[in-house]
Formats: structure tokens, sequence, C-alpha cells
């Protein structure tokens, strides 16, 4: 299997069923002008989410059925080791993430093995309240302080990995939708791996129908509460130096 240029970040897409958004993001992303490349995880969508994404420029990896956001980044992250990707993040395929902030929030890995594009950290206007901020905020104070970093946004799917950080989530990113984003992490920090994070602004949806109405969202922030436990209890892993 050809590798890639070390130099060259991965853009990681799941999409599921986002057919109406899918296109213009990734050729949002590849507007850049930047080392980009855009690999959509098509995760067993009944659309034509993933031939628009391979019109609009991107590579595609189609899942023969839907294993959720979880199962698509691991399958995603497993396909950059393998090609060679030193450097990945993931972006939304809906266009919440502006294709704008991927230089700097990739730029956080000079810092650190993990970046967050963190919405509460001083850029956008994007407020929760109720249950949903109660979550978000103790979510926030607990993965703090494992990590040692302030970190206001711990649920944010915009995040960049480098090798370190890569070779961890291949083991251990949970293919469940159960607050994979919080597992991940936490059991990533508890590994060695160090994080930080980028004030980004988010955009509201682009197009096509939301995985989360706000009932839903609140029961998946209160699901991270408790899949923040149950990493506190996963094993640690050694991560590597960072070579390939």
């Amino acid at each position: 299997m050809p590798m890639q240029d070390p130099n060259r970040l991965l853009v990681i897409m799941p999409a599921w069923n986002e057919g109406e958004t899918v296109g213009n993001t990734v050729r949002e992303v590849l507007a850049q002008g930047k080392d980009y490349d855009v690999l959509v995880v098509d995760d067993g969508s009944s659309d034509s989410t993933g031939a628009l994404a391979e019109e609009a420029g991107a590579t595609v990896l189609r899942l023969p059925f839907n294993l959720g956001v979880g199962g698509a980044m691991r399958a995603g992250f497993k396909y950059a080791r393998r090609k060679g990707y030193r450097q990945v993040i993931q972006v939304d395929a809906d266009g919440q993430h502006d294709p704008r902030d991927i230089d700097r929030v990739v730029q956080g890995l000079k810092r650190a093995d993990i970046a967050i594009g963190a919405r509460f950290a001083e850029a956008g206007n994007y407020k929760v309240s109720g249950p949903r901020k109660w979550a978000m905020s103790f979510l926030a104070a607990v993965v703090s302080r494992l990590a040692g970093e302030k970190l206001t946004d711990v649920t944010s799917g915009f995040r960049a990995a480098n090798v370190r950080a890569l070779d961890q989530y291949i083991d251990h990113y949970p293919a469940e939708y159960l607050g994979d984003t919080i597992d991940s992490l936490v059991v990533a920090v508890r590994s060695g791996c160090t994080v930080t994070q980028i004030p980004v602004q988010m955009r509201v949806r682009q197009g096509g129908v939301p995985s989360h109405n706000p009932a839903k969202s609140t029961i998946y922030l209160l699901r991270s509460v408790f899949a923040l436990g149950l990493a506190m209890t996963r094993r640690k892993s050694q991560v590597n130096s960072g070579k390939a």
C-alpha cells in the first residue's frame, strides 16, 4: 500500500446520509489550498453520500452498514495509519465545523498530541443552558483536571491528532456511540497523551436532518457522564514516541 507524504494532513469526515451537505463541505475543505487530503467514511448511508463525496474530490471509505460516529472514526484512523499520515483531524460532514479553522486547530499539535476546536473558548456565540450546560461543565472540569489543562469543550468532535494519539485511538477508540468523544479523550489522557484547545466558532448545520434534537443531545451528554465513569476504569495503554 503506497505511503502518503508525511507532511500532508488527512481530514476524516464521518458521514451518514449527508448527501445534502457532504459535497459542499468537501469542496470547502479542499478550497483552503492547503496540503489536505479528505477521507469521507460513508457510514452505511442509504442516500448518495458516497458518490457526491467522490464527485467533490474526496476519497471514500464505504462501510457496509451503519456503525455510528465512533465506528466510522476508528475505520478512518486505521486508514490513516496504514497510509502513513502523521496528522489527522475530524471534520463533520454537515458543515458545522468551519474549514477555515482547520489549520488553526492543527497548529495546536505543535504543543500537544490532541488539539480540540473548542466552542466555549473566547470565540463565537455558541451557548447551551439547563441540563446540557451542567453536564458539559462537569465533563470539562473532570477532564481538565485529568489533562492538567483547562478545557472547555471536551465533547467537541472537531479534533486533531498526531501519531501518538492516532496509535492510541486505533487501539482504544470506542466503536459504540456512547460518549465516544469523552471515552476516547479520557483514555488517551490517562495513557500519556497531552491535550490543548483552540477557540473556534461553530456554524449552524448547513442542511440535512440533525441526528440530535435538544432532548437527544441532553440524553447524549448524560450518557457521556456515564461513559466518563467507564473510561476511568479502562486500562491505560503506552503511547509511542511519535515516530513511524
